[in-house]
């Protein structure tokens, strides 16, 4: 049996142009991420010493223009939850614990 030798080029790299921003965009997309992240904390916050108690190291999603926001032990569910109610518009994950933080390391 013999193998056969694939002269097939292998692609690498970006498939797709990378996006250039100027100072000024890149400056004005942070102020965005940075005003919708407190929009969200203000609904956090004050709920995050009531959540802890029952749902420590859960996960909250929250959608701010209807401060509806879902919990699960799930990142992955939670977020689910707030896509099925809210297909159309942007939700951020907090993890109900001291800081807020939903990742681990």
């Amino acid at each position: 049996m013999s193998l056969s030798n694939s002269n097939r080029v292998v692609r690498r790299g970006r498939v797709f142009p990378e996006i250039q921003w100027t100072e000024e965009e890149k400056a004005k997309h942070r102020a965005r991420r940075e005003a919708f992240f407190q929009r969200c904390w203000a609904i956090y916050e004050p709920l995050k010493s009531e959540l802890m108690d029952k749902y420590y190291g859960w996960y909250i999603a929250i959608e701010p223009d209807s401060g509806d926001y879902f919990i699960d032990p799930d990142q992955e569910v939670a977020s689910r939850k707030a896509r099925e109610k809210h297909p159309n518009t942007i939700h951020h994950i907090f993890g109900i614990n001291e800081t807020g933080v939903s990742g681990r390391i």
